[in-house]
Parts: structure tokens; C-alpha cells; sequence
């Protein structure tokens, strides 16, 4: 049988990136927090986390969390649906979330949901490619990801899909791409990528070119949607920005399209465990009939 104190402990852990973060969210020492770690590992008789900076779960510490988070949602459910009166006062739906979403389309699809009801959302952002494998791992219950295939266990829906153009301010057009959108300017302009796992500039550089042009592009990296576009307007950069996000400013001329016959579509995906959960059930439900993406 199974501690659930002891897995808590394990979940704190890798949900706050160390043992001093999980040790003050639990109310206890950091001491106290290492010992329940090890009686797990001693009742397992695996190593389920590794001692790193931070500390990360091992394949059978994933399979543990995949469980713990999988059980702490079906106890919420049931406090909800028996009104319990030592039930939890708020339920936390912990959800893999692209940037791009969530500075766009995400809040506006789940604001009816939550007026009014009880959730708290423990959002983990990474690119939409990404989102994926927090599933898998268990360290969220669903996510939006451009991956069609669904985890085993787990069930998806379609919501819709981003286009990405490549945009730049006027000004930045005239400097570096005079004679149009060209593999010979690509060496000296600077291109703004999200991150180093961010593939989209990449894709449609390939797109456009080849392979091998990637090598020479200059870029500044800049995980903020916000910033990130800030940066493209102020004429310092040039990047893949989404129809959402770059819609007004094509329209008033601040942004220009690139190649205006060419576009990227990231079609994306909600994954959710297949739980006999009513709240994610509504949640799922919510998000897929608001989501407004194209």
C-alpha cells in the first residue's frame, strides 16, 4: 500500500524545483521532507528522484507522480460530488500550455469556467511541442500540444490551429531585405526566436531555403510572447509570430509580412488523462468549444 504523504512529498518536490521550495509549501522542515523521499525510495526499493539542480524524477519517480496526480484529481471529484465537508476548498487542475496560447486565446476560453467555480490552475508553460511529454510524464493532467498522438491513456480533441508569419517592422524590411525576403540578407539581419527548443523560424527558413541557411541566421533568444513581439516592432528583430498576436499591427502597417505568400499552420491538440472526472470532463469541455484559434 501506497503513503500518500510520502508521494505528496515526492510531487512537491518536483513540482517546486527543490526540497527547501516543497518543505515550506508542506508546512514542514527540509529535513522531513528528505526523510519521506527516502522511506519511499526504501518502500519501492527504487531511486525515484535524482539529486540534481533541481531535482528530477526518474522513470520510476514519473510513474509514481503519473499515479499520484491521477488519484488526487478522482479524491477532488469525489469531495465535490458528496459534499464533504472536510473536502478541498479549492481544486487544482495542473495543465501543459504552449506561450503563444496563453497570451492569446487560452484565458478568454476558460474565464466562463472559472467565474465562480472553485479551480486553481498550476499552469506549466513550454513550446507546443513540448507539452507533450509533461503528459506522459504525469506531471499534469492535460495539455495543448501540436502532437496528433495521443499518450496511452489518455484521450484527444482537436482545437484548432495557429498561423505564424514571418513579420518585421517597415523599417527593418528596407534595411536588411530591400530587394525582398532573400537568403542573402539572412546572414547580417537578427531573427527573435521563443526559445532554443522553438522550432518555427527554423521550419519555415527551411521552407523558404534550405537547411543549410539556418547556419548563418543571427538571433537573440527571447522566451516572453510579449517581449518577443515588443522586439519585432521596435525594428530589432524579425520572427514567426502568430495571426493572433500580429493581426492588428499587419492591419495598421507597423508590422509587414515577409513572404505574404507564406504562412506556417501548427495545428493543436488537447490531451487529457482518461479519468472518470467530472471536472476535467467539464473543464475539457469548456475549452474545447471556446477555443478560438483560427
Amino acid at each position: 500500500m501506497l503513503d500518500y504523504k510520502l508521494l505528496q512529498a515526492l510531487a512537491r518536490v518536483v513540482g517546486e524545483g527543490g526540497f527547501d521550495k516543497a518543505a515550506r509549501q508542506l508546512h514542514i522542515t527540509q529535513s522531513a521532507v528528505s526523510q519521506r523521499i527516502r522511506l519511499l525510495e526504501d518502500q519501492t526499493g527504487m531511486v525515484l528522484l535524482t539529486r540534481t539542480l533541481p531535482p528530477q524524477p526518474t522513470a520510476e519517480g514519473k510513474a509514481l507522480l503519473k499515479h499520484y496526480i491521477q488519484v488526487r484529481q478522482l479524491e477532488a471529484d469525489l469531495s465535490r460530488e458528496l459534499e464533504l465537508a472536510d473536502g478541498p476548498g479549492f481544486r487544482t487542475l495542473a495543465l501543459g500550455i504552449n506561450a503563444d496560447s496563453l497570451s492569446t486565446w487560452f484565458y478568454p476560453a476558460v474565464a466562463g469556467f472559472l467565474e465562480g467555480a472553485k479551480i486553481l490552475l498550476d499552469l506549466r508553460v513550454d513550446d507546443q511541442d513540448q507539452t507533450h511529454k509533461l503528459l506522459r510524464n504525469g506531471e499534469v493532467l492535460a495539455c495543448i500540444s501540436s502532437e496528433k498522438t495521443p499518450v496511452q491513456g489518455c484521450r484527444v480533441l482537436h482545437l484548432g490551429t495557429m498561423t505564424y508569419r514571418m513579420v518585421a517592422a517597415p523599417a527593418f524590411r528596407a534595411a536588411y531585405f530591400p530587394e525582398g525576403f532573400d537568403r542573402e540578407g539572412l546572414p547580417e539581419a537578427p531573427a527573435v526566436i521563443y526559445n532554443h527548443k522553438d522550432d518555427l523560424h527554423t521550419r519555415f527558413l527551411t521552407q523558404q531555403f534550405d537547411s543549410d541557411c539556418i547556419r548563418t541566421v543571427p538571433a537573440h533568444y527571447l522566451p516572453s510572447p510579449e517581449q518577443f513581439l515588443g522586439v519585432i516592432l521596435d525594428g530589432r528583430a524579425y520572427g514567426m509570430v502568430p495571426d493572433l498576436q500580429s493581426g492588428p499591427s499587419l492591419g495598421d502597417g507597423r508590422l509587414v509580412d515577409l513572404v505574404p505568400d507564406a504562412r506556417l499552420d501548427v495545428p493543436l491538440y488537447w490531451h487529457r488523462w482518461n479519468l472518470g472526472s467530472r471536472l476535467l470532463d467539464e473543464f475539457s469541455k469548456a475549452i474545447v468549444k471556446n477555443a478560438v484559434i483560427c
